[in-house]
Parts: C-alpha cells; sequence; structure tokens
C-alpha cells in the first residue's frame, strides 16, 4: 500500500487550539489513533487549510488568541461539510455558547479538561443520548452569574470592552472574573 492511499484512508481532523502544549499533546495523541491532524490557531488558517483538505472531524477551542470565538470557526467548518463532526473544547464553559454552539453546527461541548477519549466518544455520540440523567439540582447565584456573563460574551463576539459595557461593569472587573475558575 503506498504512503499516498494510507493518508487518504486517515481520518482527517482538524485542531483549532491556540494553546501549543495542549494542542500538541491532543495532536500527538489523535496521530497514535491513526488520524491525520492538523493544526490552526486562527480562523484565517482554518481558511487556508479548508482550500487543501476536507476533514471528518474538528475540534474547536471557544476561546481562541484575543477576543477570536471559536464559534465563528464552527460556523465556517459546518458550511463547508455539514456532515462534518465538531467538538467545541472550552475552559468557559457556559449553557448560552453551548446553545450557540450547537446551533452553530457541533456536534458536541466539551468542558476543559478533556482528552482524546472524551473527544473520540463526543464524535461517537454525536446523535445524542436519550439515557441521560435530568437532574434537579438548583442554580446557584454565581453559577447563574457565569452563564450571563458567557452569553453576553457569546452576543458581543467575545468583546471583552463592548460585554463588559452591556453587563454594567468596569472592564477590569470583567477580565477579573473571567480569570477566575467556574464557581459551581
Amino acid at each position: 500500500m503506498s504512503e499516498t492511499t494510507e493518508q487518504q484512508e486517515q481520518p482527517i481532523l482538524f485542531l483549532v487550539e491556540d494553546d501549543e502544549a495542549f494542542a500538541r499533546t491532543l495532536r500527538r495523541s489523535f496521530e497514535r489513533r491513526g488520524y491525520q491532524v492538523f493544526h490552526a490557531t486562527r480562523l484565517e488558517e482554518v481558511e487556508a487549510l479548508l482550500a487543501e483538505h476536507s476533514p471528518g472531524y474538528a475540534v474547536v477551542d471557544l476561546k481562541l488568541d484575543g477576543d477570536a470565538s471559536g464559534l465563528a470557526c464552527v460556523q465556517l467548518l459546518h458550511k463547508h461539510d455539514a456532515d462534518m463532526l465538531i467538538v467545541v473544547l472550552t475552559g468557559y464553559a457556559s449553557i448560552a455558547t453551548a446553545v450557540e454552539a450547537v446551533k452553530l453546527g457541533a456536534c458536541h461541548y466539551l468542558a476543559k479538561p478533556s482528552n482524546t477519549d472524551d473527544i473520540e466518544a463526543a464524535f461517537n455520540n454525536a446523535e445524542g443520548n436519550t439515557e441521560v440523567k435530568v437532574t434537579g439540582r438548583a442554580t446557584s447565584i454565581k453559577t447563574l452569574e457565569w452563564e450571563r456573563i458567557h452569553q453576553t460574551l457569546a452576543e458581543t463576539d467575545f468583546n471583552i470592552s463592548e460585554a463588559a459595557r452591556r453587563l454594567g461593569m468596569h472592564r477590569r472587573t470583567l477580565a477579573r472574573k473571567l480569570a477566575k475558575q467556574q464557581v459551581k
């Protein structure tokens, strides 16, 4: 079997992640599992890769360098191929961004830290699971605040200054809140 034929049989995965160390770890892990992985850190790089490759899978970080949103990347990838399985990873999980990611074409939304096993399980569970338990846990004030902040960030395309203005808080206060871990 030629190398070209072997590469054509490998599933192609786009990894859109601006954390180089995390991207390197995920890339190696997916390559060991037989994927051909292409890494990008910005939307423009994804556009260039799409001109040359047609991936069946994508892993997209929600928050990219600067104030860039991975949601635009999800939209671009889904528009390129509606059958592509796209998993969104984020350290800033919220209901608002999860809903938007799915509406834009993601098949799953995972909070970091997630590993290759979690991501592959998400790819394999793209149709959903009716057995997921519905819980009656009450939402805390801190969680509601966190979700409102991320909903506003998504509405403003992750523009921190505009989100702070809409939330009625100082930009530095918002930045401090975003730097903290989510309180459950």
